[in-house]
């Protein structure tokens, strides 16, 4: 009997915090279960066979898919200009393991994982590959109960808003990207210029400007001039993209 109690005991206890989840990210599963399948480690599976519960690996690898995909699709939107090349290593940028486990980090994914005794006492819940196929099992659970619409809605919160603020810049070539634009649409010459050096010489920031054919396109910081240059042609970039939608008329 005071097995039974604790077990319900525990059972609501992990109802209610899945539903503080769903309630912080905005979304309410129709089949919860799903849900809790996506969190459940397969150490936990393995110490309570008699719940019948279904770890999270399939669902890792359907989320692995549509994380690619609509990766893939957002990107394909967002950079027109840029070559197949390019969108690959950035897309390889953000669903490598390192940037997943930021993301559910984020989102304190460690805390709501189900697991096996020694998986816990091991340190699992802050382990990256852990981490990482969680939010993979995640993203494939939201699918199958909400649709690719509401992943993708989801991503727009969490994922996207950093791509677009640079956080995977330091695989991306801006400025050949510009360069390329200018050229193809002869828009003129493109310079770079330092503005300003400051900090001490163990930790020296960068200020860079770039122009197009006299006119000043962006402005850009770093650590080195040519992190300052790409992040300016990146700004650059923004504004030409700009101008290609119909919103500046003065390009």
């Amino acid at each position: 009997m005071v097995k039974f109690h604790r077990g319900k005991q525990m059972k609501e206890q992990m109802n209610h915090r899945f539903k503080q989840f769903q309630e912080k990210i905005g979304i309410r599963f129709s089949n919860p279960s799903l849900l809790i399948q996506a969190f459940t480690h397969s150490s936990y599976v393995n110490e309570h066979r008699r719940r019948r519960r279904e770890d999270n690996e399939r669902l890792e690898f359907l989320g692995d898919a549509v994380l690619e995909l609509t990766v893939s699709h957002f990107l394909y939107e967002t950079y027109p200009m840029m070559e197949e090349g390019e969108l690959t290593k950035l897309r390889a940028a953000i669903v490598c393991e390192a940037s997943l486990v930021s993301f559910a980090k984020e989102l304190d994914f460690g805390s709501f994982m189900l697991l096996g005794k020694g998986e816990e006492l091991t340190g699992g819940r802050k382990r990256p590959a852990l981490l990482a196929d969680a939010f993979e099992a995640f993203i494939g659970a939201l699918y199958l109960d909400q649709g690719i619409d509401v992943v993708r809605q989801f991503l727009e919160k969490i994922v996207f808003p950093k791509v677009v603020e640079g956080a995977f810049s330091h695989v991306m070539d801006y400025k050949s990207q510009l360069q390329e634009i200018v050229q193809r649409d002869a828009l003129g010459i493109v310079q770079y210029k330092i503005i300003e050096e400051k900090g001490p010489a163990h930790n020296r920031e960068f200020v860079s400007e770039v122009f197009i054919n006299g006119n000043k396109y962006g402005t850009g910081m770093g650590r080195s001039k040519k992190e300052a240059e790409q992040q300016a042609a990146h700004f650059a970039l923004s504004k030409l993209k700009e101008a290609f939608h119909g919103k500046r008329k003065d390009i």
